[in-house]
């Protein structure tokens, strides 16, 4: 990451259009994970950066808590669902300074908020909260497994934690008592290439404890696959190909089916019923 600056804010809660969350708080804009397949670097013609730019910038919100504070104080219905964080990693290894989002849980156990609390990492920085999630109401705590294997997470997720320490922080929230689930996505081409790799996957998430599970897709949009196959200049070209394939529609239904197949052995719970689309299951 090259990048780190300060910015200040006027609004930290803002209204969610995601199906699974009427609020949403980014304590970032930009995340230093970089991972090839996000998404979120969309966020970067918001603050002069391109979508080739994501990973090496991250902007943080330096009166976030200061205007959350008001916001909550403000909000009669307190019901809601605030989900951190749509588009940045509530817990890249900046938080380690700043302490955001542990700030953002500290303003939720003041304001006594009752409504739903849902967080998605990547990070085993996670664990540090603990504390805090032991004193909210309804906490839920999601890690995002996109394989079992450190080399595969790293190559495509640059600077995230490895897929085992996300494993670990899994197994110690449940040891805790913290309610979680597992963010598989986006699905890989190699889970449809090898079936064997989602049976890992879900044996490694079964083994942590975690009963619930998101399944996504992986998405193609023009912007998020040019810097995909930038990223993947020099592999083979079957790996190439299966990435390609990855858009089809018909790949995506006889990915479904195996999973569904799959599923029959474990006892998990399928957020939503289905594999997500990105943009087609809000």
């Amino acid at each position: 990451m090259n990048i780190v600056k300060e910015i200040k804010v006027k609004t930290a809660l803002v209204a969610s259009k995601l199906p699974d969350a009427d609020y949403v708080i980014n304590p970032y804009t930009g995340c230093a994970f970089g991972c090839s397949y996000c998404y979120a670097s969309f966020m970067g013609r918001f603050v002069g950066k391109s979508i080739n730019d994501w990973g090496n910038y991250v902007f943080v919100k330096v009166n976030l808590l200061e205007v959350l504070d008001q916001q909550l104080a403000k909000i009669k219905d307190k019901t809601k669902t605030i989900f951190l964080s749509s588009v940045t990693d509530p817990y890249q290894g900046i938080e380690t300074k700043y302490q955001l989002s542990r700030g953002v849980l500290k303003l939720l156990i003041k304001h006594n908020w009752p409504g739903q609390i849902s967080i998605l990492t990547k990070s085993s920085l996670v664990t540090r909260d603990i504390d805090l999630f032991n004193q909210l109401q309804k906490i839920e705590v999601g890690l995002t497994i996109t394989t079992t294997k450190d080399k595969v997470s790293q190559f495509l997720e640059k600077s995230a934690p490895p897929v085992s320490l996300r494993l670990k922080a899994l197994k110690k929230l449940n040891q805790e008592g913290i309610k979680t689930y597992a963010f598989i996505g986006p699905l890989l081409p190699h889970f449809s290439a090898n079936p064997r790799n989602l049976t890992g996957i879900f044996d490694a998430i079964k083994n942590t404890g975690t009963t619930e599970i998101y399944l996504e897709h992986l998405n193609l949009s023009s912007y998020i696959k040019d810097r995909l196959l930038k990223k993947l200049s020099g592999q083979k070209d079957q790996v190439i190909k299966k990435f390609y394939q990855a858009k089809n529609d018909q790949y995506k239904a006889d990915l479904s089916q195996t999973i569904q197949k799959l599923l029959k052995n474990y006892n998990f719970t399928v957020r939503r019923g289905e594999v997500l689309e990105h943009g087609k299951n809000s």
